[in-house]
Parts: C-alpha cells; sequence; structure tokens
C-alpha cells in the first residue's frame, strides 16, 4: 500500500520524505467510523468475511513518524461473520474461547517507510499467544470534523496463519482439504481523532 494522497498537506498534515503524513500527536480510534475485518477460506473455495465491532485504542504520530506507536485492543466476543451459529463457535474453545481470552491485543514495535509503503510491525496477541505481524499501512488523509476536533484515517492489512495462534480447529473433507483455511488475512479501515489533551498541551508550548 502506497503513502501517496492527492491532496496537499493540510493544518492536519505535513510533508515528510515525499509523502504526506498526519500532524504530530495522540489519536484515538473512533469505533464508529472504524472497522476491523476478517476474511478466511471456507471448503477450500469461497471467502468468509468477518469483523470485530467492539475495540479500543490509539496512534501515537510522533515529530519523526518513524518514532510511532500503535495500539489495539478488541473485544473478542464481538465477533461477527452475519451467521449465529457460527459466531457462537467462533467465541467457544475451538476457536478464540473467548472466556478465558476475552481480548485479542496489537501492539506495535516499529514503524518503517520502505519507498512508498509505510510498515509497521507489532505484536499480535490472540487467544492468550503472541506472535509478530507486519502490517501494510496506507495514510487515507485528514479533514476537521464538524465539531472542530481533527480526524485521520488509516488502512492496513496483514496475512496470518491462524494455526500459529493455538486456533487449530478444523475438519477434513471426502474430496480432500479442509473445511476452514488456515490463513486468515486482516483489512483494517481506521478513522481516528486527535485528543483534546494533545492539542491543548500543542497549543500551550507554542
Amino acid at each position: 500500500m502506497t503513502t501517496t494522497i492527492s491532496s496537499p498537506a493540510t493544518s492536519s498534515t505535513r510533508e515528510y520524505r515525499g509523502a504526506v503524513v498526519p500532524s504530530a500527536g495522540v489519536y484515538d480510534l473512533d469505533q464508529a467510523h472504524s472497522s476491523v475485518e476478517f476474511i478466511a477460506r471456507h471448503l477450500m473455495i469461497s471467502k468468509v468475511r468477518g469483523r470485530f465491532g467492539t475495540f479500543e485504542g490509539a496512534v501515537h504520530v510522533a515529530e519523526v513518524p518513524e518514532e510511532s506507536s500503535v495500539e489495539v485492543t478488541i473485544d473478542a466476543s464481538s465477533v461477527d461473520t452475519s451467521q449465529d451459529q457460527r459466531d457462537e463457535h467462533l467465541r467457544s474453545a475451538d476457536f478464540l474461547d473467548v472466556e478465558h481470552y476475552p481480548t485479542l491485543t496489537f501492539k506495535s514495535t516499529s514503524v518503517a517507510l520502505d519507498g512508498d509503503d509505510w510498515k509497521v510491525a507489532g505484536d499480535l496477541t490472540v487467544r492468550g499467544t503472541t506472535r509478530p505481524v507486519v502490517l501494510a499501512v496506507e495514510f487515507d488523509g485528514a479533514n476537521t470534523t464538524p465539531w472542530g476536533t481533527q480526524a485521520v484515517a488509516f488502512s492496513a492489512s496483514t496475512e496470518i496463519d491462524r494455526e500459529e495462534f493455538g486456533l487449530t480447529y478444523n475438519q477434513a473433507l471426502e474430496t480432500g482439504g479442509v473445511v476452514v483455511g488456515k490463513k486468515v488475512r486482516i483489512e483494517l479501515n481506521v478513522e481516528a481523532v486527535l485528543r483534546q489533551e494533545a492539542k491543548d498541551q500543542e497549543q500551550g508550548a507554542a
């Protein structure tokens, strides 16, 4: 994913090494205007899309973008694939085991600009197991909300092997293969709002 956007830098953005990036500050995820989704293969042929409806987190944008960080906590029980029976199975001990592991978390460990791409590496914890992942991230822009707050948007994606996180349940098919694919694609579309206390501190310093 690229970081190039057609609009010029605004009061909420700045130029950095040829890319437009958000102004420094702490941005809290706006759950109402964000999505955390996943895609997995079913019967080796079709793709099933699901999402988590409840999550929180923050993006800490540093003056030097490579020093930025992000942390997200997801309510595992909020999984939703638009099919109640399947969702209950995903919450069970066969998969997420939400009774014992109520949250999924991501905490970044590094941010890097590689050509036109941002790579955000971090630790993803699912079902009590932590593994490193790398998100391909695109900065989608910034704007002022009708209430005068500053909002920014990002999209990101990665792919994981669910079995590496202990989600090993499956059923074999008579024709070969399995019911649920091992690879899971994760797609994030995030809107985040500048934390007011950070904005006040910036204005005070000025």
